[in-house]
């Protein structure tokens, strides 16, 4: 009989962030909880706030929330507080699944993970406030300090944490990320009609998706767009002050009309935009993964994405990439799929084939083999 577990997370993310990183937490817990059931599983959030995104919760009997026991302090509680809880609920090992380790874990006789994302702020100190940058600096260096096993997102992300915080290697595993399956469904022909509709989409056109801030660098497909005939582009994505940026330059370029900003797409309509999308393009400056790279890949679309992070690791050999200061680059690679059936459909083909590396078995394998060596 083997033994059966008490694990802990830190939910925040996973009750009360609906991108990158809730995708990420919300992934992790589900695919344990799914793969393997005999655990406890215990959600730690300072507090609830259910959406469609959490329906997973009430599927599972082995997931349990706790909230802090007052209202008040809950960010105490996160950072400090809960390791009394923790002992309370004889938790074997905590995951930290952003960043973040509370202070004395490792006094506690708890053993510890932290997944670490990114180092951007870091990396591209000027995207974030002084003090945000501080903050965010002394937590990971803390998380790194204390966790008995360091998850990375990306090979990009380890060799960052060893070059830019000097922890050991050895302490670092490599596991990727899966995509929501939502992204894994092939979409019926009635479906993307009717999200077409929605969404009032043209027959053809390309597709970016992502937060439309600096770094995801949207302004490098704006200016391609001067050197490709015609064909439209739709950008789903939440706005920041980046946007006007971007719109001054398609106004003062008269390229207006030819972009499409959609900033409320419900989740469950996007594998359908994807399905229905000629070329998918990701010209960020820096990521930790690209999971919209895979989702892509996953829709059968063609993938074009930068240089620089480690998209060519969520991209795979088969997808093509560009410098992410080198507009005119993009426009060929852009108009070569466009002109070249047999290019596009190799590349939805291989793309495929690379997403399947991926799979959510394979990856919470990996994780439930670290969980029980520590």
């Amino acid at each position: 009989m083997s033994h059966k577990m008490k694990i802990g997370y830190d939910a925040k993310r996973a009750f009360l962030n609906n991108t990158g990183l809730g995708n990420y937490s919300r992934w992790l817990i589900k695919a344990m909880a799914g793969h393997y059931p005999g655990n406890e599983y215990f959600l730690y959030t300072p507090r609830v706030k259910l959406n469609s995104r959490l329906d997973f919760l009430s599927r599972y009997k082995n997931l349990i929330t706790i909230t802090p026991g007052s209202k008040f302090f809950t960010s105490w509680w996160r950072s400090k507080g809960i390791v009394k809880d923790l002992k309370r609920d004889s938790i074997e090992i905590y995951h930290g699944l952003s960043h973040e380790l509370p202070s004395g874990i490792h006094k506690s006789g708890i053993r510890s993970v932290v997944t670490i994302h990114d180092l951007i702020f870091m990396r591209l100190p000027d995207n974030f406030g002084a003090i945000s940058r501080r903050i965010y600096e002394a937590k990971v260096k803390y998380a790194c300090k204390v966790a008995d096993k360091i998850v990375a997102i990306s090979q990009k992300t380890k060799d960052d944490i060893v070059e830019l915080l000097g922890t050991d290697a050895a302490k670092i595993e490599v596991i990727y990320q899966s995509i929501d399956p939502i992204f894994t469904i092939t979409q019926s022909a009635e479906q993307k009609e009717a999200v077409s509709a929605k969404y009032q989409l043209p027959q053809q056109f390309l597709l970016s998706v992502g937060t439309i801030e600096l770094r995801k660098n949207l302004l490098l497909l704006a200016k391609a767009l001067k050197y490709i005939n015609n064909i439209p582009l739709v950008v789903v994505g939440r706005p920041t002050k980046y946007l006007d940026e971007v719109k001054q330059y398609l106004s003062t370029n008269n390229l207006t009309d030819r972009v499409i900003f959609l900033h409320d797409v419900d989740f469950a309509d996007l594998p359908a935009i994807y399905q229905l999308a000629s070329v998918f393009i990701y010209p960020s400056r820096y990521e930790g993964f690209g999971l919209p790279v895979l989702e892509a890949l996953n829709c059968g679309v063609p993938v074009i994405a930068a240089t620089g992070s480690c998209l060519a690791e969520a991209g795979g050999p088969n997808s093509l990439y560009v410098s992410p200061d080198n507009d005119k680059d993009l426009a060929e690679k852009i108009s070569l799929i466009l002109g070249d059936d047999i290019l596009k459909q190799n590349m939805i083909a291989q793309g495929l084939q690379y997403a399947a590396n991926f799979a959510e078995d394979k990856l919470s394998a990996q994780l439930m083999q670290l969980y029980k060596n520590l």
